[in-house]
């Protein structure tokens, strides 16, 4: 591989691990797209929400068992707003056979990071190169038993970097316990189980972001609010990362880290996994929803010493006008700034009423 590929190369991996939650884990994989939001209730909700079954298809990316018949004949469009030129954005739409007793959807997810300049070794510019990653998903799910729900996604994917190509296959299984009179649910997926079918170069296969995350919500039966917890790498206990670079600068710039106990080690570990969000659901038909999230491992990853953020927070509101269902979602990733998602969604069954 060229020299002067390596940066654009660089950036985009960086700018993959950024997203899928700061996870500094994350970047010796490949696909990191497979962890991104896909719709902006989703970013504001932390930028993970596999615990609530409802009409909104875009959940089921992420974690199939939560497909049923309200997806059916949802349309969505979804896009979000990066630093700088990269963009990435989803579309999915969802159809329910009652003869089969399961619902299926379908969707695209696309990643582009803007154009680059391809240079020689020496400097001198050759032209102008893109880099772009795309995933197609095709998945199903339905309901098994009274309070028992199970899907599973199958994930097909292409990565294009300049001359470099990769593809790649992924599966998602999950199963759903949804208790409508408890007003609660739980869930267990095991997402981006797969493969690279063909490497961007020879003898050197990557692995997938695997994890296996668990999660629970509840909604308040007399306050119009929904929380969720999910707990994420059920699969591996340490996700932590000791930067010595970040280290020794704070030891030449000022007074050298304090070591932490074994204690807060533990506990800092432990709050990594968890993403909490919550949403305030007004109206008849929830038609106006407001939503806020928290990501511990966002925050740790991405917060920068001596200097106040809100990394690691989200925020956002939806709203349905007529057929559509418009949100906004914004999560701030460090003091530099953070994302901001837009959704558009509708029903084709609302045309006909």
């Amino acid at each position: 591989m060229k020299r002067s590929l390596l940066y654009p190369l660089l950036l985009s991996f960086f700018l993959f691990s950024v997203e899928a939650e700061g996870q500094i884990n994350g970047g010796d994989n490949v696909f990191e797209m497979l962890n991104l939001s896909t719709s902006a209730r989703i970013t504001a909700l932390g930028g993970n929400l596999i615990t609530v079954m409802d009409d909104d298809v875009n959940l089921a990316y992420a974690n199939p068992a939560l497909l049923n018949p309200e997806m059916h004949q949802s349309i969505t469009f979804n896009h979000n707003f990066h630093l700088s030129s990269v963009n990435n954005g989803y579309a999915a739409y969802a159809h329910h056979f009652s003869s089969l007793q399961t619902t299926f959807h379908a969707g695209v997810q696309y990643v582009g990071y803007g154009e680059f300049q391809q240079t020689d070794e020496l400097g001198q510019v050759l032209g102008t190169f893109k880099a772009n990653d795309y995933a197609v998903v095709l998945g199903a799910g339905r309901q098994v038993d009274e309070r028992l729900h199970l899907g599973a996604n199958l994930k097909f994917l292409t990565s294009q970097l300049e001359s470099y190509n990769s593809l790649g296959i992924a599966a998602d299984v999950a199963a759903a316990y949804r208790d409508t009179a408890g007003l609660f649910l739980a869930t267990l997926v095991f997402r981006n189980i797969g493969t690279q079918l063909t490497t961007f170069s020879e003898d050197n296969r990557e692995p997938l972001p695997f994890e296996i995350q668990l999660g629970i919500s509840k909604r308040l039966r007399y306050l119009p609010f929904r929380f969720s917890v999910i707990y994420r790498y059920l699969d591996r206990w340490n996700v932590t990362y000791d930067d010595p670079n970040t280290r020794e600068v704070e030891f030449l710039f000022g007074e050298a880290p304090a070591e932490q106990s074994d204690g807060e080690v533990f506990i800092d570990n432990f709050f990594r996994h968890f993403v909490f969000n919550g949403e305030f659901l007004f109206g008849k038909q929830d038609n106006f929803r407001l939503r806020l999230g928290y990501n511990h491992l966002l925050r740790k990853e991405l917060s920068v010493g001596n200097f106040s953020s809100l990394a690691g927070f989200s925020f956002g509101a939806g709203i349905k006008v007529k057929q559509f269902r418009i949100a906004y979602g914004h999560q701030v990733h460090h003091i530099a700034g953070g994302v901001n998602h837009l959704s558009i969604s509708t029903n084709l069954r609302e045309f006909r009423r």
